[in-house]
């Protein structure tokens, strides 16, 4: 989803709830989503954010992992571009292959099909022709078999995003820093930290959702740009490194289960499996040097072992009489 740029921009990347949070009045305890009975849907997350129910989102790249975080109640899975950095080891998202993530999207919805699955559409695939943005968003929904679509908007994607929701596909517009974007400034930077960027901030929002956007993802922001966003439209808004009145939201699991070496403040590791991965490792390693394997579970039938061993010792002694 891009989301925070993990590799070459690491120190310099933002931590913009530690600055909101000494300014912050403390919120009430949220109720939390509860257990879905049937399949998440866009109706769902609608009726959390109408109801002030805070919902839980991560990203998941995989089938396996889908299916963990299904079971777990997690209502909303994003198959973001951050796979390029997380999955395929690349320096930022903008490498991201398109077909690459059709490809995981349809893994993790088979993964977790009564979740909400958000496909990432991936720097390039909508930004050079409308026309292809709106087969490429199409895309997602019949290869990738998504329920909605993510892309990075300012203002001037208003159109578009109309035309994709036109077309019947969801659309959840992605605002704040916009990863993809950040060659223009020079790298990965939070913004809305002015009162003319909030500003324009929240005008960007109430044009994307004007123009038939589903849901809104708003990424590293001050929290203050997220209430007024909140008040000022009625579809859910998913922060990353939003802020508490964000209705949703969104880290990258690898940090949450700290698999990452640096995670971003907002998205504190729950986890150790790092440690518990390399400790399984090791543990493997010496088990295998020192043919510590259990129980070998594949056996031969006496008799068969036995005209087996009897062949092999026949062969042994015709092959030893050639040989003098």
């Amino acid at each position: 989803m891009g989301m925070t740029t993990r590799t070459r921009t690491r120190e310099a990347s933002p931590r913009p709830q530690d600055d909101a949070a000494a300014d912050s009045p403390p919120m009430p305890a949220p109720e939390a989503a509860p257990p879905s009975e049937g399949p998440i849907t866009l109706r769902t997350i609608a009726k959390y954010a109408e109801t002030g129910v805070k919902f839980a989102c991560l990203t998941c790249y995989d089938y396996t992992t889908a299916q963990w975080l299904q079971k777990a109640g997690v209502p909303l899975l994003l198959v973001g571009d951050t796979a390029a950095e997380m999955i395929l080891g690349l320096p930022g998202t903008i490498h991201a292959p398109l077909d690459f993530l059709l490809t995981l999207t349809a893994a993790v919805k088979r993964g977790a099909p009564s979740t909400l699955v958000m496909g990432d559409m991936p720097f390039m695939s909508y930004q050079a022709d409308e026309a292809e943005g709106i087969r490429n968003a199409g895309r997602f929904l019949t290869d990738g078999l998504a329920d909605c679509v993510k892309l990075e908007v300012d203002r001037s994607f208003a159109g578009l995003v109309e035309k994709i929701a036109r077309a019947g596909i969801p659309v959840c517009a992605h605002l704040g820093t916009r990863p993809q974007s950040s060659k223009l400034h020079g790298g990965y930077r939070s913004t809305g930290r002015t009162a003319d960027e909030a500003l324009a901030l929240v005008e960007t929002a109430a044009a994307m959702e004007q123009a038939g956007a589903s849901m809104l993802l708003i990424e590293a922001v001050p929290n203050e740009v997220s209430q007024r966003i909140v008040e000022r439209t009625s579809i859910p808004l998913i922060g990353c490194g939003g802020g508490p009145a964000c209705h949703g939201q969104i880290v990258v699991l690898q940090d949450l289960l700290g698999l990452t070496h640096w995670q971003p403040s907002f998205a504190r590791p729950l986890a150790n499996l790092g440690g518990h991965l390399l400790e399984a490792a090791r543990t493997w390693i010496d088990r295998v040097a020192a043919s510590d394997l259990g129980q070998h579970p594949y056996t031969m039938k006496a008799d068969q072992r036995a005209r087996f061993q009897g062949d092999q010792a026949s062969a042994t002694r015709v092959d030893g009489g050639t040989c003098r």
